[in-house]
């Protein structure tokens, strides 16, 4: 009986919600290339056919893992840019660190599998291409974002946001992988990792004041 009553929360769930769970779970211990849809129909207790109900393939399940799953990279980056000056610049750029470093941490073990395989990858690609979707749009937010701030007079005139949102972005990014060879194997906290990652960032594009 109490069996029966852990499973009844799980079984309660929609199936799409299951379907996601599922699939989460399955790209972070095999890899985004061996997630088929059957076996994440089979994880969620549905069918192929219900999955397929709610997403069109595994590239758009992969989107929605990501969107919904890990950290809130896109939709953080979205609202500041749709309002410049909301809070200071290094606090803005502290949490979009922090929060790119989280979401780089957690994405890269699903996607790392797809370059194994560059067929797969490519086709992968062109799905993602065709959803409007991939790994470029952060880069672009956050462009979108340090141009805003750019226009309302917190970032210098002459700063190149891309490269200033490429440079922030990839370290991000790198934190993800590159200490696993590391003599102790940890990452940089992420909290202190972000911060010195902001203030150094706003050295190079900041105005000498932050008028917030």
């Amino acid at each position: 009986m109490q069996q029966k009553q852990a499973a009844e929360p799980t079984a309660q769930k929609p199936a799409r919600v299951r379907i996601l769970d599922a699939a989460h779970e399955l790209m972070l211990t095999v890899g985004l290339a061996k997630a088929t849809t059957k076996e994440i129909a089979k994880a969620a207790g549905c069918s192929e056919a219900a999955l397929y109900k709610y997403f069109a393939g595994k590239e758009e399940l992969f989107i929605h893992v990501l969107t919904e799953r890990l950290p809130r990279l896109t939709p953080l980056l979205r609202s500041l840019a749709a309002e410049p000056g909301r809070h200071s610049l290094a606090d803005n750029l502290t949490e979009i660190a922090r929060q790119a470093a989280l979401f780089y941490e957690q994405s890269f073990p699903i996607a790392a599998s797809l370059y194994a395989e560059t067929q797969l990858k490519r086709r992968h690609d062109e799905a993602l291409r065709q959803l409007g979707s991939g790994p470029h749009k952060p880069i672009e937010a956050l462009d979108a974002y340090l141009r805003a701030e750019q226009t309302a007079g917190r970032v210098r005139p002459d700063a190149d946001t891309f490269a200033a949102a490429s440079l922030l972005l990839g370290a991000c990014a790198q934190r993800a992988f590159a200490y696993e060879a590391a003599e102790n194997g940890v990452r940089p906290p992420v909290d202190e990792f972000a911060s010195r990652l902001a203030r150094t960032l706003l050295g190079g594009i900041s105005v000498a004041e932050d008028p917030s």
